[in-house]
């Protein structure tokens, strides 16, 4: 036996004489008579003292302490601190129990630093002295914490012996804890689990709140900070899916999960596990039980791909001089302790399965039977273990000077000469380059491990989501991404990895989402909104009730996915309707959707069903409303195309619905001898509308005979064809449990809203031959019929409508009427700015009073009617009815507003700003303004306004 203090070596220089000489007086002031034996010391104590308070503190709070540790072998030091940390259990007051532990730490602390940085004690013998502290000190604590369960007479005794304090609960250490490769300011990884069948509850008592009381008894031992300080901080995190089971879990359950959703993380962090406290053999046999699932004789190539994810989220950079000393996360960051492990890790799990030499725990025991195996170089194990060894040192040193649970080497330079001086070096930049060198080597190594597949990081840096911890690195690459909130995406990717949502439940679904979810985040930043992005998209994922074969057709279809989320990002109604009803992105999977757009058949509902005929024409509505607005998100259709699908889908909806309103009329009120036509005006009549206009609607009817009057409650006419309006109107518009319609709007009829309802055929022949003023014959220019309850009585009423329109009219008169209309719309209702593409001057309501105006100025006289304006300006144009340059370039306005009107009635709210928007959504604004770049449209919509504007002055003015 020879004492510590005959065998320490000076582990650096001394870098700050000051803070030695501090540490020097105070030390003599505490321990009298030993200062000698110290003195002897000293030359190997200061260079510890001067870069370490936290060391410096131990050795003066306690002034036996350090003579002690001195004047002893270390190995019996060591011995009679794990003896004592053991007997701790025995200790019947809890408070004496928990500072007994603290202080026996402050012991096993000083004792080995001195051993490390004096060279006493090689990395095994430091983790392992650390790791056996760390057991005692767990068993102590457990034995304390099934004490305070007795004494509030949960449980029935204290156990002794190999069935631990309490029978059937044991704690399985798990990483570097299980495979006793503790750091020096490490928490402990374990987790509790129980035979609640076992447990020894009182009558009454229920297991598992005994053993979660004993999981927080043991918080209360180990980590909770007093004046004498903590023993450990603790992680019960790599239990099963530790964001919703309690931190004690019976062994079933957690044996379900392993079964069911286990991870290939989670096997990874297995290899290292060992029962560590409490009953030894349901431990033990619960460890046995596992070992199928840790290690798996037959692999398919799915499996072995997804292990393989574990490396290749990592990401190496061709380019290595990034890595420097400097903040150096010794442990995460790349070319740190971490790739070393998974270097290891991963091949064990894929060929541990057939060959049980390399199941082994420890990193350099496993990493030289790999090599002694073959699958690893001699060179590379070799080099790799002497990294690892280097790295392991530089982190306990970082950890020493002040007891901190860090990984991280310091971003000053002051701070960083401490971990060097204590690493044996007297040079910064020698320190650095010698860092450096490490960190570059370790990486270049890891990148060649399975070179040459898929990259499941970004361009942006590492995505890992493996364990249980946010990875500093990936928190990084999030942030850079452009995520507000990097955090919380992890924790929502990390939840999908454990199977939290349906699409990822099975396997095979967390094997395609471990690829998926990179591309789904480059997907998002590439919008340049990716918080909306990611958010919508979590929303649909999580609605799925399957994963595989939609991230299947992701993965295929890379563009699919990047339309998908750039759906998600710009056009909130869209996402909504996926994440309710995934199943309307079965569309996007037909070759034709891309194709023309196809009004879709009217399915079969019966028409005496009316709340069924409202629910079916609700879902035919959000299922083709999805489609076009998909379309128009991706660029693929014209927008006069896309108009019109809005408004065939409208026809459609009215189609179907009229009869049911009729047949529901008639149920309540007995059939009518009269027929009904449903006429359609302003965007829908011209079918120029948009994902958000409203119906503009006129019901026409006739009864067969003047007194005629419905068969049950005797109706007449006018209220019987009310009735049917107020029903058609509840069924296109009121909410149902699958949503609204349309908002519609019987304004436009003969005398307004103080007119009746529904207009009889005869009233509407007389009042646009002497009342209509010359706004309503302008709005008549866009009406038509969509629906009547005979084709007779349609062509009648589509025969009244153009008979109204060709009447003889003052054209001087009718266009004064349209200035004064339009300078009072400008007074009350002014475009809002650059992008009001329908109020401001020069925008869709200049171009439609133009060639509404110049219709009903030629329409006596046989000129062209038209519904949609741009059809009408083309028609008056080719008539020669008015300039043709005026008329192409209010077409050519036309065109270019529809475009972006339809575009940002798609994605934005009312009132939004497209220069506001993200870049993605510029670029979209760009190609439906058919523009290269974002700035060049402002001008051109400018210049086109301008001169919609002189054109539609000039018609007015002067409509010859």
């Amino acid at each position: 036996m020879t004492r510590l203090a005959d065998r320490l070596a000076a582990c650096g220089p001394v870098l700050d004489a000051k803070a030695a000489e501090r540490a020097h007086e105070a030390i003599a002031k505490r321990v009298g008579e030993a200062m000698p034996e110290i003195e002897a010391a000293w030359p190997a104590l200061a260079p510890v003292f001067a870069a370490s308070p936290y060391l410096a503190s131990l050795a003066r709070r306690d002034g036996q302490r350090l003579p002690m540790i001195l004047d002893r072998d270390p190995m019996e030091t060591l011995a009679a601190t794990l003896a004592a940390a053991e007997a701790v259990a025995a200790e019947p007051d809890f408070e004496t129990a928990r500072r007994a532990l603290r202080e026996l730490k402050a012991d096993l602390h000083l004792l080995t630093a001195l051993c490390d940085l004096g060279g006493v004690w090689d990395l095994d013998q430091v983790t392992g002295a650390l790791t056996r502290f760390a057991d005692a000190a767990l068993k102590a604590a457990l034995a304390q914490a099934v004490r305070q369960e007795v004494d509030r007479g949960a449980l029935t005794h204290v156990g002794e012996g190999e069935d631990g304090p309490a029978q059937g609960l044991f704690c399985i250490a798990m990483g570097k804890h299980g495979a006793f490769e503790l750091n020096y300011s490490s928490d402990i990884d374990f987790s509790i689990f129980y035979a609640p069948e076992k447990l020894q509850v009182a009558d009454g008592v229920e297991p598992q709140a005994v053993a979660v009381r004993i999981a927080n008894h043991l918080g209360r031992v180990l980590q909770e900070r007093t004046a004498d300080g903590y023993v450990f901080r603790i992680d019960l995190r790599l239990r099963p899916d530790p964001s919703s089971t309690p931190p004690a879990m019976p062994v079933d359950a957690a044996m379900d999960y392993y079964e069911s959703v286990g991870q290939n993380w989670e096997r990874a962090a297995h290899i290292k596990a060992r029962i560590a406290a409490g009953d030894l053999a349901e431990g033990q046999a619960f460890l046995e039980a596992l070992q199928p699932f840790i290690w798996r004789r037959n692999l398919d190539f799915a499996a072995i791909a997804d292990i393989h994810s574990i490396k290749r989220q990592i990401h190496t950079y061709k380019v290595d001089d990034r890595l420097t000393a400097k903040g150096a996360d010794l442990k995460l960051g790349r070319g740190g302790i971490r790739e070393i492990e998974f270097f290891v890790q991963t091949q064990q799990l894929i060929l541990g399965g057939r060959q049980p030499d390399l199941r082994g725990p420890r990193t350099l025991d496993a990493l030289l039977a790999l090599a002694t195996a073959g699958h690893v170089s001699l060179e590379d194990a070799g080099w790799l273990s002497k990294a690892y060894q280097d790295l392991r040192a530089l982190e306990h040193r970082a950890q020493m000077i002040a007891d901190d649970q860090t990984h991280k080497l310091p971003e000053s330079d002051n701070d960083r000469k401490k971990v060097a001086a204590l690493w044996g070096q007297d040079n910064l930049r020698s320190f650095d380059a010698a860092v450096g060198k490490i960190l570059k080597g370790v990486n270049q190594r890891y990148g060649r491990l399975f070179a040459g597949e898929e990259e499941l990081s970004s361009r942006f840096g590492s995505l890992v989501f493996t364990g249980v911890e946010d990875d500093p690195e990936t928190l990084a690459t999030l942030k850079r991404m452009g995520f507000s909130s990097p955090e919380r995406v992890a924790a929502t990717i990390r939840g999908w990895h454990h199977g939290h949502i349906a699409a990822t439940r099975t396997e095979r679904g967390r094997e395609l989402f471990t690829r998926l979810a990179p591309r789904l985040l480059d997907a998002a930043n590439a919008t340049g909104a990716p918080d909306q992005a990611f958010n919508r998209f979590a929303d649909f994922f999580a609605s799925l009730s399957s994963g595989v074969q939609i991230q299947s057709l992701f993965l295929a279809q890379q563009r699919l996915l990047e339309l998908i989320v750039q759906v998600m990002a710009f056009a909130p109604r869209l996402a909504t309707t996926m994440a309710k009803r995934p199943t309307a992105l079965d569309a996007l999977l037909d070759p034709s959707f891309f194709g023309p757009i196809e009004t879709p058949a009217l399915p079969s509902w019966d028409p005496a069903d009316f709340e069924g005929a409202m629910d079916a024409a609700r879902r035919l509505f959000r299922d083709q409303s999805f489609r076009i607005g998909v379309r128009v998100m991706s660029g693929t259709a014209d927008a006069r195309d896309i108009g019109r699908a809005f408004a065939e889908l409208g026809d459609l909806i009215i189609g179907g619905l009229a009869p049911a309103a009729l047949a529901e009329t008639e149920r309540l009120g007995g059939a009518f001898p009269g027929h009904v036509a449903v006429v359609a005006l302003g965007k829908a009549g011209s079918r120029e509308m948009t994902a958000k206009s409203d119906l503009d609607l006129m019901t026409l009817y006739v009864a067969d005979e003047p007194a005629a009057h419905s068969a049950i409650k005797e109706w007449s006419a006018d209220t019987f064809y009310a009735r049917f309006t107020q029903r058609m109107t509840s069924a296109l518009s009121a909410p149902t449990g699958e949503g609204t319609l349309y908002d519609v709007d019987l304004k436009l009829r003969p005398s307004g809203t103080k007119g009746p309802v529904a207009v009889s055929f005869a009233a509407f022949e007389d009042y646009y031959a002497r009342e209509a003023e010359t706004w309503e014959l302008l709005a008549l220019t866009r009406a038509r019929v969509v629906w009547a309850s005979s084709p007779d009585f349609q062509a009648r009423a589509e025969a009244a409508i153009e008979a109204a329109l060709r009447r003889p009219r003052d054209w001087k008169k009718t266009a004064a009427d349209v200035v004064e209309m339009r300078e009072l719309m400008e007074r009350e209702r002014p475009g809002k700015g650059d992008w009001d593409l329908k109020l401001d001057p020069g925008g869709l309501v200049d171009i439609e009073f133009a060639a509404q105006f110049l219709q009903l100025a030629h329409a006596a006289k046989g000129g062209p009617l038209r519904q949609n304006t741009g059809e009408a300006l083309a028609a008056l144009r080719e008539a020669g009815l008015a300039d043709a340059g005026a008329l192409a370039r209010l077409e050519a306005a036309w065109r270019l507003e529809q475009d972006l009107s339809q575009l940002i009635k798609v994605a934005l709210e009312d009132g939004g700003d497209p220069e506001a928007e993200p870049k993605a959504f510029k670029a979209l604004m760009a190609k439906a303004g058919h523009v290269g770049q974002f700035k060049s449209l402002k001008p051109k919509l400018a210049k086109a306004k301008a001169e919609a504007r002189a054109a539609y002055t000039a018609i007015v003015k002067a409509p010859g």
